[in-house]
């Protein structure tokens, strides 16, 4: 099978191209880099450095003729996306328009979509949140993620295109930036090993569902065979606090180095968990990897890419 994916050098969508490769899939990554890291793409993938909002896309689709789509490209960054909700929604919005087009012009057979849990819901009006949950985002981040979704099912309506939602709760794991806005196991655990002192926005009782990033790849290999138009999240269901996390990744490093404590962000919700029950019954996928064995591995993770670098 051609299969195409957006944002393929980023930290998830590379998992994901990774396992594809090996069950024998053609892959085509498409990443402007602009998060993205070079040294995240696999070698046996095709590769074009490219926007998602560019026309040059079409040409892609037309040199590669992609069967199915897996588009993870995004403008991830919560804060930023409050601060700017214009760029936010070029790129996941109009990027995605783009991606769609493309599909429909180029004949793909099904998208399966990256979208976000947290963020859609907004505060929750119960936890574990299952997808007939409210959707009241309080980001223009999650705003633009479930307009991308509503955009899905109106190119289904209209063109036949098939498409699988996966809403994702907060993945960690090897590859995370730990430079980035997001992922708190990746940034707590550099700080951590070289003897920085996290910051914790709020009093750490902030509360995510955690996911490792080999699961989430499970869920991203299923839709591919699945029935179309299915909206699933994915999750434990089980709320992690920030302290939490915190004291898990120190474990993992074994530091006694303290946190800090500072102002909560804007955009952020306070407490949120997945139910993923229909995942489980419909996809047949269940998480597989407890949170400590989980923020272990990947604290190895980072500890040998940071004794790797040269000095």
């Amino acid at each position: 099978m051609k299969i195409l994916v957006t944002g393929g050098a980023g930290f998830i969508a590379s998992h994901v191209s990774d396992r594809l490769l090996s069950l024998g899939q053609r892959v085509t990554i498409v990443d402007n880099l602009s998060t993205g890291k070079r040294e995240n793409l696999p070698e046996a993938a095709s590769f074009y450095e490219i926007d998602i909002r560019d026309r040059s896309l079409e040409k892609v689709f037309e040199a590669e003729q992609p069967q199915v789509v897996i588009h993870h490209a995004a403008h991830a960054n919560v804060a930023e996306s409050v601060r700017r909700p214009g760029y936010n929604a070029s790129v996941n919005i109009g990027g995605s328009i783009n991606v769609f087009e493309c599909c429909v012009r180029y004949g793909v057979e099904r998208v399966v979509y990256a979208s976000t849990g947290g963020a859609l819901y907004g505060e929750a009006c119960y936890i574990p949140a299952d997808e007939v949950h409210p959707i009241d985002p309080v980001s223009p981040y999650g705003v633009s993620k479930h307009a991308v979704e509503e955009y899905l099912y109106a190119y289904g309506q209209t063109h036949g295109l098939e498409y699988v939602i996966l809403r994702y709760p907060n993945v960690y794991g090897p590859r995370q930036d730990p430079h980035g806005e997001a992922g708190v196991v990746a940034i707590f655990s550099l700080q951590l090993l070289t003897r920085q002192r996290p910051t914790i926005f709020g009093d750490g009782g902030k509360t995510r569902d955690y996911c490792h990033v080999s699961d989430i790849v499970d869920a991203n290999i299923l839709s591919l065979s699945s029935p179309s138009g299915g909206i699933y999240n994915l999750g434990r269901g089980i709320e992690v606090s920030d302290l939490e996390v915190f004291e898990n990744v120190q474990e993992a490093v074994g530091s006694d180095v303290r946190p800090i404590y500072a102002e909560v962000r804007p955009g952020e919700v306070e407490h949120m968990a997945l139910n993923a029950t229909k995942a489980e019954e419909e996809l047949g996928w269940r998480w597989k990897v407890d949170m400590i064995g989980g923020v272990a591995t990947t604290v190895e993770s980072y500890r040998q890419q940071i004794e790797r670098k040269p000095e």
